[in-house]
């Protein structure tokens, strides 16, 4: 079991950049893969980034790619979200996500956090 705490979300002007951060408790945060989602009101929650767990590989959903980093610190047992150039369309709440499998962690992780709102004025 492990729980997760997101922090960092805010509003921010198009093209500002924001960091938020996960902070993993409970079961050791090395066991899993991490992963950042986000649902913008009225959508379906949607993909963002995920890392595996020795940070070795990352994955990006396209919309994000090249503007959005996602890094890990097990020894701090914490995971980030660095979103620069933001965009009007990234405004959504975010969530933090942790999964014991790769591969299913982009679909259908084992764990959420509660999730922080980021808002992106034109």
């Amino acid at each position: 079991q492990v729980q997760l705490v997101e922090s960092g979300g805010g509003l921010v002007q198009a093209g500002g950049s924001l960091r938020l951060s996960c902070a993993a408790s409970g079961r050791t945060s090395s066991t899993y893969a991490m992963g950042w989602f986000r649902q913008a009101p009225g959508k379906e929650r949607e993909f963002v980034a995920r890392i595996s767990r020795s940070g070795g590989n990352t994955d990006y959903s396209d919309s994000v790619k090249g503007r959005f980093t996602i890094s890990r610190d097990n020894a701090k047992n914490s995971v980030w979200l660095q979103m620069n150039n933001l965009k009007p369309e990234d405004t959504a709440v975010y969530y933090c996500a942790a999964g014991s499998i790769w591969n299913r962690l982009r679909v259908n992780p084992d764990y959420w956090g509660q999730g922080t709102q980021v808002t992106v004025s034109s």
